[in-house]
């Protein structure tokens, strides 16, 4: 004979079971449904983000272009793009799978929230330029479009994101593919940088350690088929061509290099001394706030104190304050070096409250 109170604690945990999994909305096998079917949207979502990609650049959209991009194996790539045949997302021509009218529309819908975020990211938050992609790809899926109308609308409905990739507008407007790779440009010519492509991952970061960005100013001086050199803010480069394809440019007939190189605030050696003439546009959101709070604006005079003991950070005498600064930082500060030991303008601005 059953034990009536063992009966009785098996269909209480029974029931305290089922509740945990099949409660409503809370539930776990609801929870996993739910991260299961986000999973399916995403991937989806990225497939289309892909194949708008090779649209807008003129290449072909493939199974192993897809396959590639979204890290799936050749099967599962094929049983993704028949779903969305079903949904009438994408049409094949031959090999190469075309996205339809609607397809097109839900592609740009989510490429515009891509970029806002990524604007958002690089303008309002601490966030380094390395981090900005993979926060967006995960933010991209959770917000609706009104959401993101409200996002555009707060910071002015911008442009270009921070890579100068267009912000496809509310109404799926994007501008056509402008510029030539910076591998096109011809020894001698002025140009400036107008958008840097930020994958793969390995390539975008040799640009960045290369201080590399939009807004910049370049002057070809020697291509060869192993490398490029140019000037970049009248500082030379050299990349592989590899690396410059990434890069693209809008030629400046007519527009002379600015002359001299730029001078950083962390070339400054302790007791040295220079004026501020302004920051890397680099520099920005909360980095470049901060900077300017600290009273890094165009005329600031600013005294190297000391160097901690590692080399870094740097402690600087800022309209009376000390402040330590990292390397990385002081190198966004732009200055006239002005050699000698400080003068009686220095030493009354250091004694100054």
């Amino acid at each position: 004979m059953v034990d009536p109170v063992l009966a009785l604690l098996l269909f209480v945990a029974a029931g305290a079971l089922i509740a945990i999994l099949f409660r409503p909305v809370h539930g776990l096998f609801w929870r996993l449904l739910r991260m299961v079917r986000a999973g399916e949207r995403m991937r989806i979502e990225d497939a289309l983000k892909h194949l708008y990609d090779c649209e807008y650049r003129h290449s072909a959209g493939t199974l192993h272009s897809l396959a590639g991009a979204l890290g799936l194996s050749g099967n599962r790539t094929a049983e993704l793009v028949s779903r969305l045949e079903e949904q009438e997302l994408v049409a094949r021509a031959g090999d190469e799978y075309r996205l339809t009218p609607e397809g097109r529309r839900y592609a740009l819908r989510i490429i515009r929230v891509h970029r806002l975020w990524e604007r958002h990211l690089s303008d309002e938050t601490g966030l380094g330029p390395a981090e900005w992609h993979a926060e967006a790809d995960l933010r991209e899926h959770e917000i609706s479009q009104e959401e993101a109308d409200a996002l555009a609308a707060r910071m002015g409905e911008p442009r270009y994101d921070p890579h100068g990739d267009p912000i496809p507008t509310a109404d799926g407007d994007v501008p056509l593919p402008w510029g030539k790779p910076l591998t096109e440009l011809a020894v001698g010519e002025v140009a400036e940088i107008v958008h840097v492509e930020d994958e793969p991952d390995a390539i975008y970061a040799q640009l960045l350690a290369a201080g590399l960005h939009p807004g910049m100013r370049v002057r070809m001086l020697e291509v060869s088929p192993r490398r490029l050199r140019f000037e970049a803010d009248a500082e030379e480069h050299v990349l592989a061509p590899v690396l410059a394809a990434n890069l693209t440019v809008i030629p400046l007939a007519g527009e002379p290099q600015p002359e001299g190189p730029v001078v950083r605030l962390s070339s400054l050696d302790p007791g040295d001394q220079a004026t501020v003439t302004g920051l890397a546009a680099v520099c920005r959101g909360l980095e470049r706030r901060r900077m300017l709070d600290l009273g890094l604006i165009p005329g600031t005079l600013v005294k190297a104190e000391l160097r901690s003991p590692g080399g870094d950070p740097t402690a600087y005498r800022i309209r009376g304050a000390v402040i330590a600064l990292r390397r990385e930082q002081a190198d966004m500060i732009h200055i006239d070096h002005l050699p000698g030991p400080p003068g009686r303008e220095d030493r009354r601005e250091a004694s100054a409250p």
